[in-house]
């Protein structure tokens, strides 16, 4: 049986096809470029509205008078065009997309490069370039050539306090930051049926940390239930049932907080390690970390403590602010000195609210900590939200192991 990949797109690997995309989203960055793009094709077309989206989350609120200005013509070019878009506030585009706005064997295209997150929900997920982008706008379609497959078997399940995060890690420091290069991951086995939805988002998220063109879970019960709850009916697929040309082993019950060391994803280490490196700030959010689950688990550890370093929480989307406000969770948070910021990216890719001054230290649980990110001259440690929990609760790098 042909994998995942092979199915939706229609041939087997190395094929080249061309392919009509059935969603396809921006965000006020990439936005931008896809509309000079769009324009200097000169067709005056915009194909299928109703299946594009427009989603301000990298700069929000705006922070100079420039951004503004760009974030206005993108409103009005919104307008003009008809897709649907989505005001500064409303999250993360990969997190706003995937509460009901992508579907099992759907072909599904962001403007950035972890749209690979959506293969969470069995499509094929994949991020391209600007000029890509006004293609698709202007015909409807785009070309891609099939990517081999890598099996990552999931066996067991999650204990302790292991947590989603610390796979990804995991099998980032398996693959290294080029092991996968313009390869699909299918994650499988009985372990990857035992994850929950945000667990798989966060896993397919940062496939293209190791080079991946996708990440992708089939389509089972979980993704039915999930679809559900926004009154979407989904039918499960069927998983490949043959032998990949790469595979991976990975034991769930064998994971622990792990951390990637700056400036690498892939240089990964358990936390127990590192206990003790003191840090400047957590940061709790982005499309890997600021889903409601990762807010509830970070709160039941600080509930009714203070954190002892300035910390940071965005939450990724609108809907998740909102759980966390009625569950309790945001007054967690606050309380125990937080500072909660507008839902979108926040300071992940360092342009405000949390940018590292020279020298800082940060411990955060967003996919990337490539130097510079996030400042000049900040260093940047990748972990689980249970992980900066315990580490804003000391200051300094800690297992959250300790708080169990």
């Amino acid at each position: 049986m042909s994998t995942l990949s092979e199915r939706i797109l229609g041939a087997g690997a190395g094929a080249y096809v061309d392919r009509a995309v059935d969603r396809a989203y921006v965000h006020d960055g990439t936005g931008l470029l896809a509309r000079a793009a769009w324009t200097e094709i000169g067709s005056g077309v915009f194909t299928d509205p109703d299946r594009r989206y427009l989603i301000f989350d990298h700069i929000v609120p705006a922070n100079t008078s420039t951004t503004a200005d760009l974030q206005q013509e993108m409103r009005e070019f919104a307008a003009m065009t008809g897709m649907h878009f989505f005001e500064v506030g409303a999250g993360v585009c990969h997190q706003v997309m995937a509460e009901g706005r992508a579907l099992p064997g759907e072909v599904i295209v962001g403007a950035d490069s972890h749209s690979c997150t959506l293969g969470a929900f069995g499509a094929f997920a994949t991020g391209v370039g600007a000029t890509d982008m006004a293609g698709i706008w202007a015909t409807g379609g785009t070309w891609f050539r099939v990517p081999e497959t890598t099996g990552i078997f999931l066996e067991g399940t999650l204990s302790g306090a292991a947590s989603a995060k610390d796979v990804a890690l995991a099998y980032v420091g398996a693959l290294g930051m080029d092991g996968a290069t313009y390869r699909a991951l299918e994650f499988v086995g009985e372990g990857a049926a035992s994850l929950s939805m945000a667990d798989r988002l966060t896993l397919c998220n940062m496939a293209v940390e190791t080079g991946a063109k996708a990440g992708i879970f089939y389509a089972d019960r979980t993704t039915r239930d999930y679809l559900a709850g926004f009154g979407i009916a989904a039918e499960p697929q069927v998983p490949h049932a043959g032998g990949y040309p790469d595979e991976i082993a990975i034991d769930l019950e064998d994971v622990v907080p792990l951390l990637a060391l700056p400036p690498r994803v892939d240089t990964v280490c358990p936390v127990a390690e590192k206990e003790g490196l003191p840090v400047d700030q957590v940061f709790l959010g982005t499309c890997t970390g600021g889903r409601y689950e990762d807010l509830a688990a970070f709160a039941a550890l600080v509930r009714g403590k203070q954190v002892a370093v300035r910390t940071v929480v965005v939450p990724a989307s609108r809907a998740v602010l909102m759980q966390a406000v009625s569950t309790g969770v945001l007054a967690d948070l606050v309380a125990a000195g937080c500072a909660v910021a507008t839902p979108g990216c926040g300071p992940c890719l360092g342009a405000h609210m949390g940018v590292l001054g020279e020298g800082e230290v940060c411990l955060s649980t967003a996919n990337r900590n490539f130097k510079n990110r996030m400042g000049v001259g900040g260093e940047i440690y990748l972990a689980s939200p249970m992980t900066a929990a315990a580490t804003a609760l000391v200051g300094a790098i800690t297992s959250p192991e300790e708080f169990l």
